[in-house]
C-alpha cells in the first residue's frame, strides 16, 4: 500500500510538473514568460504577453494536468486520485525541471477539483468569474474562490474531500502573499494588462 501511495504521488508529481505556460510561450516565439509580469508561469501572467489564446490554451492545460491526475490514478485505485490531485498541484508549484519555482497552482487547483467534485468546481468558476468581472483581480478571484471551495466541498461532498482542499487553499493563499500586499496597496495588476 505504501508502495501504491508513493507511485500516486509521483505520477502526479511528474504530470502537474509540465510547466505549459513556458512551453507555450517559447514554441510562440514569444520568449521566457518567467521574464515578464509576476515571473509566474501560469496563465494570468502568459496574458501579459498580449496573446490571450496561449494564455487560454495555459489556462487549459494547466487545469488538465490536475485532472488527468485524478482521474488516472483513480481509475485504477480509486481511493487514491486524491493523493494523485495533491501531487499533482504540488507538481505545478514546484516544477523539479524549473528548480522548483513553478506557478500559483489555480488551474491546477481547480483541474483537481474538476476531478474529484465537478459540481463544486462550477461553484469555484462562477465565485471566480463574479470576482473578476467585478474587480478585474484575478488574484482576488482566485483567493475568494479558494475560500468558497473548501465550505462548499464540506456541505455539499465528503470531508475528507473538503480537507484536501483545506490544505490546497492555504497553500494558494499562501502563494498569493505577494498579490495581497500589492492588493491592499493598491498596486496589484489588473487582467489584461501587459507586462
Amino acid at each position: 500500500m505504501t508502495y501504491s501511495l508513493i507511485l500516486a504521488l509521483v505520477f502526479g508529481y511528474l504530470l502537474g510538473s509540465i510547466p505549459f505556460g513556458l512551453l507555450l510561450t517559447r514554441a510562440a516565439g514569444l520568449g521566457d514568460v518567467r521574464k515578464i509580469g509576476s515571473g509566474n508561469i501560469g496563465a494570468t501572467n502568459v496574458l501579459r504577453t498580449g496573446n490571450k489564446g496561449l494564455a487560454a490554451a495555459t489556462l487549459l492545460l494547466d487545469a488538465l494536468k490536475g485532472t488527468a491526475a485524478v482521474l488516472i490514478v483513480g481509475h485504477f485505485a480509486p481511493d487514491l486520485g486524491p493523493l494523485a490531485g495533491l501531487g499533482a498541484f504540488i507538481g505545478h508549484l514546484f516544477p523539479v525541471w524549473l528548480g522548483f519555482k513553478g506557478g500559483k497552482g489555480v488551474a491546477t487547483y481547480l483541474g483537481v477539483l474538476i476531478g474529484l467534485a465537478w459540481q463544486v468546481a462550477l461553484i469555484f468558476a462562477v465565485v471566480w468569474l463574479a470576482m473578476a468581472f467585478l474587480f478585474r483581480y484575478s488574484s482576488l478571484a482566485a483567493l475568494t474562490a479558494a475560500i468558497v471551495v473548501p465550505i462548499a466541498l464540506y456541505v455539499l461532498s465528503t470531508p475528507q474531500v473538503a480537507g484536501l482542499f483545506v490544505v490546497m487553499s492555504l497553500i494558494v493563499i499562501l502563494k498569493h502573499r505577494a498579490n495581497i500586499s500589492r492588493l491592499l496597496a493598491g498596486t496589484e495588476g489588473k487582467i489584461g494588462a501587459k507586462g
